[in-house]
């Protein structure tokens, strides 16, 4: 038995209390009490003022990715092609690089090159004079480079002909320029990426530490794109969980791309959403139903506003994911599915209507793009949207460029969602967006990126409460696991899973949000990170 004493006690949406203290037993809450401990107890811990939270779940990010990354180039600082081929010819034969036979490199974006007047093409990337297949990702994992190395390879992929080549550039006459946008990336490093167990293993422990700096006890994540096996994903966190160095709890997702991807996990496995271990458990099926509004290949019912030619691309017919969600849901399998533009919302929604949200709480990924009668259908049907608020940091100056200004006030509409009572969670898409919970609350509660612009806020009355978006950081991440009655608060029988935070986060002033350190993060009711 635990207590931790002298502390404020946060919990979204209720009354802090100002001076109080916990008592934790066998990883739950035993008691949530106001005012000093009075009792005698050996293993008393003193939080010297500090505020305790119920730590974050982030329901949408990359794991694997994120712990590879650091045997990658990082290329996301790079301004110009010269200083991009400088750090390419440097680096890569100083660093050891995880890809063996690939050069690989991420966070590439060419559109701010300084020095040329183009992005980047098989072409350019031959000044490189490696004799080596290249794999450059964008920052925003939606688009690749490749060199002529690696599209020999590429070119003898029948099946990425077959199924993405809408999603693969061509010049004007026809040629692969070495371009490759979403479902195409997608396949590049599922069949050119593959990692062993051991790898696995290594890059997902390499992660968990920065979990735990910033608060996150509970993940969801997408990790198939860079095994090519999900047995091989599940394997290497049972393997942590066995050997005690997984702390937090975490969802794996399962990407499909076909029906009969679904049918093949279905035959042969027999866990479904929410089976699992204590700290792993099976997640939802991924479905991709469109791209970006970056690369004008997110679905809209309108053309672009700058690009009037294209209203961007479906993956899928109506019925072809009609399908897929009602086979997922007669096996009890969650279904979670990305969808920014407002066409392919409107497609999740119709396919989550054929077989109802509410018993396995079926999951749309953004909904960066909605209108009135979308919000509508929404909260008559309460599917649980994943929203990123960072996003928004980078993305709400070149909106009204995509969609126009009369759209634009549909995108991102979380207070609007929040008061129709459409259940919504909070996420990273990490690393595409930044790990840092308390980060994409500031985003939430500002609609500012981190210098403070715009000023006033983007579409300041979307604006969210800092209850608003910490409720779904903590507990609407548990009811999309299931586990709304043990996880997701600091009440009694709750798992112990809190934050120390440096200051309240209703007691500072909004643009200092992002400035609150996790002093502490407990799981289970024991400490797993100090600062």
């Amino acid at each position: 038995m635990k207590v931790i004493y002298n502390v404020k006690i946060y919990q979204p949406g209720k009354k802090t209390i100002q001076q109080g203290h916990l008592i934790v037993t066998n990883g739950k809450i035993l008691e949530v009490n106001d005012g000093k401990y009075q009792g005698e107890i050996q293993n008393i811990i003193d939080g010297n003022g500090a505020t305790v939270a119920p730590s974050f779940n982030d329901t949408h990010m990359h794991l694997l990715r994120y712990g590879l990354m650091k045997k990658e180039l990082d290329l996301r600082q790079v301004s110009s092609w010269k200083e991009m081929k400088a750090i390419v010819k440097d680096e890569y034969l100083e660093k050891r690089m995880e890809e063996h036979k690939w050069i690989i490199g991420r966070g590439v974006i060419d559109s701010q090159f300084e020095d040329i007047d183009h992005l980047l093409t098989t072409k350019d990337l031959e000044e490189l004079e490696f004799q080596k297949p290249m794999f450059f990702l964008h920052d925003d994992g939606h688009e690749s480079i490749v060199n002529e190395e690696a599209l020999k390879i590429l070119r003898e992929e029948k099946e990425l002909s077959l199924y993405h080549d809408r999603f693969i550039e061509k010049d004007e006459n026809g040629d692969w320029t070495g371009r490759f946008k979403d479902t195409a990336v997608h396949y590049i490093k599922f069949h050119f990426r593959q990692k062993t167990e051991e790898e696995v293993y290594h890059a997902i422990k390499d992660a968990i530490p920065h979990l735990l700096e910033y608060g996150i006890a509970s993940v969801h994540t997408d990790d198939l794109n860079y095994t090519g096996s999900f047995d091989r994903v599940w394997n290497s966190y049972r393997k942590l969980e066995n050997k005690s160095e997984l702390p937090v709890q975490v969802h794996l997702h399962h990407y499909v791309y076909h029906l009969d991807d679904m049918k093949k996990y279905l035959n042969q496995h027999k866990r479904r959403t929410g089976d699992g271990t204590d700290r792993v458990r099976m997640g939802a099926f991924k479905i991709f139903l469109d791209g970006t509004q970056r690369l004008h290949t997110a679905a809209l019912r309108q053309p672009y506003h700058d690009l009037p030619d294209t209203t961007g691309e479906l993956i899928y017919s109506q019925s072809e994911l009609n399908k897929m969600v009602q086979l997922a849901d007669e096996h009890n399998m969650q279904v979670t599915m990305h969808a920014i533009g407002d066409r392919t919302v409107e497609q999740a929604i119709t396919a989550i209507e054929s077989v109802g949200a509410e018993k396995m709480r079926h999951r749309i990924i953004h909904a960066q793009i909605l209108a009135p009668d979308l919000l509508e259908r929404l909260k008559k049907l309460k599917p649980y949207l994943e929203i990123q608020p960072g996003f928004m940091m980078n993305e709400y100056d070149q909106t009204a460029k995509w969609v126009g200004k009369e759209q634009e006030k549909y995108c991102n509409p979380w207070k609007t969602v929040s008061e129709m009572g459409i259940p919504f969670t909070g996420s990273s898409d990490c690393p595409i967006g930044p790990l840092s919970p308390l980060l994409h609350i500031y985003a939430a509660v500002n609609r500012q990126d981190e210098e403070g612009n715009p000023e006033g806020g983007w579409i300041p009355e979307e604006r969210l409460s800092v209850a608003e978006i910490y409720r779904a950081y903590t507990e609407i991440g548990a009811k999309i696991e299931f586990q709304e009655n043990s996880k997701g608060r600091l009440e009694k029988g709750y798992t112990a899973d809190l934050v120390f935070l440096s200051d309240h986060p209703d007691e500072v002033s909004p643009n200092k949000l992002k400035e609150i350190k996790v002093l502490e993060t407990w799981v289970k009711g024991e400490r797993v990170y100090s600062l």
